[in-house]
């Protein structure tokens, strides 16, 4: 902690929460305000460098700018003496790396609730023309019951990545090497697509309590992300369906052109999955904010191994039930019906903050006859077919002595 407790005589330093290579992170009280935050002080080998300072403040008011439920809000960012910090909002909870060592291989669905917040708070990010370049599960943060997931330190890493120090910037760099893209780790600077394939990484964490590439040192952790084809999740967890692990073999792409341009597509793709194979995919349903009470489903029994889903077979309109929304789906939200890099106008909800929709069954169809059904006799027809002959006959009967005096006057 800082000699001072007390910074800009406004913030007053309670507790060390945590640290990493490039910040130590303290709770703290705003003493203006009244309220607690978190305070990210950054380490003195980083404030020595001029540039990347200025890099750094710059990308902390572009940070300031983002409002998402699942993006640490950024309060203020300021200088004490050779103190350089970051005040955010304070998350009452812990990072999703300790929860992973203690409770992973997390249920599918947990899995992917998390994956999809991180993604609806990343991809917001990418919009907004951010990437944030170090995603890893000590940089989101997750609350009591997991209701609330929100990543952090955006705008430390790409400012980084942007010094003109490449000797400090690999020193720093090399703090979280399991997560780093391929490109990443050939020294090219992040992509959106970069952030996609750190999701991944901890999406398959959460799955198998386990990393996908491990090495020796630095140097062989990084030729595994460049050359090794990452394994499937399912050869450590069987519970993970097959469409998962396409769907997280498509991510870890060597590639960037192969994976998911932004998080925002990565997360419609599992939020699509997530609808599709609800009912087979966990064995305890999630409780969303919101939810009087979660969905149960009869499938859902314990130690349920989630199966392939069989084609669709097609069914007789006449025999066809009526059509009735599932109550387990979520609504569809504005996070992601928005295009990619679209500039984000106003805070957006989280992805999986909504709650499932709630709508009445639709009302059968409305039993229609057929135009080929044989017509039934009618009374009132019948009269009027009967008139219609009555009336011809007559005619034909007054027009034979006519015929007959034609007849007459042409042989006469």
């Amino acid at each position: 902690m800082p000699d001072e407790a007390l910074l800009k005589g406004r913030y007053r330093l309670l507790a060390q929460q945590g640290s990493g290579g490039m910040a130590v992170v303290y709770k703290a009280k705003d003493l203006l305000l009244e309220r607690l935050v978190a305070i990210k002080v950054l380490r003195p080998s980083l404030t020595n460098d001029p540039e990347f300072l200025k890099r750094f403040q710059q990308e902390a008011r572009n940070v300031a700018n983002l409002s998402h439920p699942n993006i640490v809000t950024v309060h203020d960012v300021g200088q004490d003496g050779n103190t350089h910090f970051i005040v955010m909002e304070f998350v009452d909870g812990q990072d999703l790396k300790r929860l992973i060592r203690a409770e992973a291989p997390f249920s599918i669905d947990r899995a992917l609730s998390i994956a999809i917040k991180i993604c609806a708070g990343v991809g917001y990010a990418h919009r907004a023309g951010l990437v944030h370049a170090d995603v890893k599960p000590q940089n989101v943060l997750v609350t009591a019951n997991y209701k609330t997931v929100k990543v952090t330190d955006f705008g430390i890493a790409q400012a980084l990545t942007a010094t003109t120090h490449p000797r400090e910037r690999q020193k720093v760099v090399w703090g979280s090497p399991h997560y780093f893209s391929p490109e990443q780790a050939q020294g090219e600077p992040p992509t959106p697509s970069s952030d996609v394939y750190a999701i991944g990484i901890v999406l398959f964490e959460m799955l198998t309590g386990r990393l996908p590439f491990v090495g020796a040192d630095q140097q062989a952790l990084a030729m595994a992300h460049i050359k090794e084809q990452p394994p499937n999740a399912s050869d450590f967890n069987p519970n993970v369906p097959e469409h998962l692990d396409r769907i997280l073999q498509k991510v870890l792409s060597k590639e960037p052109t192969s994976r998911y341009r932004t998080a925002d597509q990565l997360g419609r793709i599992l939020l699509s999955y997530r609808r599709q194979g609800y009912v087979t995919t966990d064995q305890v349903p999630e409780v969303v904010p919101g939810d009087s009470a979660p969905y149960t489903s009869p499938l859902q029994a314990p130690n349920h191994v989630p199966a392939a889903v069989p084609p669709a077979v097609p069914v007789p309109q006449s025999i066809a039930p009526p059509t009735v929304p599932d109550p387990r789906a979520e609504a569809v939200t504005s996070t992601y019906a928005q295009p990619p890099y679209a500039a984000p106008q106003a805070a957006m909800p989280s992805v999986a903050s909504q709650p499932y929709a709630q709508q009445p069954p639709y009302p059968p169809p409305p039993v229609m006859q057929s135009r080929y059904r044989a017509a039934e006799p009618s009374p009132q027809m019948d009269v009027v077919t009967l008139l219609l002959a009555f009336i011809a006959f007559i005619a034909i009967v007054l027009l034979i002595p006519l015929w007959i005096a034609v007849y007459q006057a042409w042989v006469g």
